[in-house]
């Protein structure tokens, strides 16, 4: 199985390097085109790219990636845009936590592999909002699946907002069967929520993990278009409302809400706990975090 996989493997990270690509190419290009507004005099946002290594626990190289982040621009206050292939064998508790999810044969063979693109962005504006994507492949001896989605973190709610992120997100999964997006939405709304505050931590989105149909190639073509979805869901939202006037007040409802995001990502995040746990560079898997914060 592990020879079989090799050119899907190949594929898969290629993929996930190209949306990143796309993504940072519109990202930059947003903040291009800020003209207006208090940061606008400033020099345009750029990514600083960083190569990232994972090391096995015998010191082997065990795969890396490349942790894009820009902080302080005209529209962004702080994106990240991460993409990672990692390798190796899981620890103890990265075999049990599988196990407990139903991952077969991981007590007699831990290898695994991991590849994907993991985004976070924080606003200047408090009237465009936060939003999270990811999209992943994981393989083991016995097993593959892929995970993933997106969702949107608004501080201020526009219910348009939420209807266009939904309904494109919608679209891109009804390309591939119509029950998927209502089963992923209610996967998205009982993951992302908060029990310990009692709430959702946005308006939600879709989310999936351990997806895998017996057909590889159709469940590539699907997480594909997930992270396809993403640009044409949120750049628009963007648009519209980075040159909307906040008060201080806006501000102030925007870091209390970071705060709950926060939480959430050190809380509960699986993503966030496989990374810590798998030895990979704490800085990209800890980028979620949002520059500024505030609890009341």
């Amino acid at each position: 199985m592990s020879e079989q996989f090799d050119d899907r493997k190949a594929r898969a990270s290629a993929w996930f390097r190209t949306l990143r690509d796309e993504i940072v190419a519109a990202f930059e290009g947003l903040e291009d085109s800020q003209t207006e507004g208090p940061f606008a005099d400033q020099p345009a946002g750029r990514f600083e790219v960083t190569e990232t290594k994972r090391s096995a626990e015998d010191g082997s190289d065990a795969g890396g990636g490349l942790m894009s982040v820009m902080r302080g621009g005209r529209v962004f206050e702080k994106v990240g845009v991460n993409v990672s292939t990692v390798y190796g064998q899981l620890g103890e508790r990265a075999q049990k936590a599988m196990a407990a999810r139903g991952v077969p044969g991981m007590a007699d063979d831990p290898r695994f592999w991991a590849s994907g693109i993991s985004l976070v962005a924080h606003m200047q504006n408090p009237h465009c909002p936060a939003v999270h994507m990811n999209t992943r492949m994981f393989w083991t001896p016995h097993a593959w699946w892929f995970g993933g989605g997106s969702d949107l973190n608004p501080c201020i709610e526009y219910a348009e907002d939420t209807a266009h992120f939904h309904a494109v997100q919608k679209e891109h999964c009804d390309r591939h069967d119509e029950g998927f997006y209502p089963r992923f939405k209610a996967w998205a709304d009982e993951y992302f929520y908060v029990p310990h505050r009692g709430r959702a931590r946005g308006v939600g989105g879709i989310f999936l993990d351990d997806h895998n149909t017996g057909d590889w190639e159709t469940d590539f073509s699907f997480i594909q278009d997930v992270g396809r979805a993403f640009l044409p869901a949120y750049v628009p939202l963007i648009e519209k409302r980075r040159n909307t006037p906040w008060s201080d007040a806006d501000k102030d409802t925007q870091l209390v809400h970071r705060g709950l995001y926060a939480e959430y990502n050190l809380v509960y995040d699986r993503g966030t706990k496989f990374g810590l746990e798998t030895g990979h560079d704490a800085n990209a898997v800890l980028m979620s975090l949002p520059p500024l914060a505030k609890w009341v």
